[in-house]
């Protein structure tokens, strides 16, 4: 929000942003000459101290500064002119052949990435002929860009994780029975202690009291 001045203290503020002394500013903005310049002094350094004309000046550095960044609105524009260049419009043809026309005005001049200039000669040393070549920005990331400013596709999430998993085990035929032996007693094991569990409706019998069984 724009800070509330009286016209002579924008006035003034906008003279110190310009870079104007106190007093100049002070001066230029309407306030009165007639005072001694001590007191034009005291009274100008004392008015850019207060909070209205920092705020003013700190608006105006911020509109410079916005001023100097490229909006959404540039950027689109300058990635469509990386885009859409092509060699063709930097050239012109006519009966001595094509030659590269490029000057201040050249339209979609922020798609060019180089420009090499050299001089050849003939045999005897004259009739110079210049060579000149244009390297081009590459397109497809600027395509790209615009692609993710107008939303046409989205970048897949950073905190994606698989989590699917596969087990490899690599056994002998040996350790392949001795699994199924262990695997096979657990069965055996877990049935018998359940059925007791069902039967008695106690806890099952621990295995240090099987081995005493007769």
């Amino acid at each position: 929000m724009k800070t509330r001045l009286t016209q002579k203290q924008d006035r003034f503020a906008l003279f110190l942003f310009e870079g104007l002394s106190q007093r100049e500013a002070w001066i230029k903005a309407g306030y009165s000459s007639k005072y001694a310049p001590a007191i034009i002094d005291s009274n100008a350094c004392r008015m850019e101290k207060t909070t209205k004309i920092q705020a003013r000046l700190a608006e105006l550095r911020a509109e410079v500064k916005s001023a100097a960044i490229m909006n959404v609105e540039e950027r689109q524009e300058r990635l469509t002119e990386i885009a859409r260049a092509r060699l063709t419009d930097f050239m012109e043809l006519g009966q001595d052949g094509s030659w590269v026309n490029i000057g201040p005005e050249t339209e979609k001049g922020g798609a060019i990435q180089e420009i090499k200039s050299r001089t050849e000669y003939d045999e005897k040393g004259s009739s110079p002929t210049v060579y000149t070549s244009v390297k081009l920005h590459n397109p497809i990331p600027a395509i790209q860009e615009l692609n993710k400013m107008d939303g046409v596709y989205s970048e897949p999430s950073s905190g994606y994780q698989d989590n699917r998993q596969v087990n490899i085990f690599v056994v002998d035929n040996e350790t392949k029975d001795l699994i199924s032996q262990v695997a096979g007693r657990t069965r055996l094991n877990n049935g018998h202690e359940n059925n007791q569990s069902i039967q008695s409706g106690s806890p099952s019998v621990g295995r240090g009291e099987e081995r005493h069984t007769p």
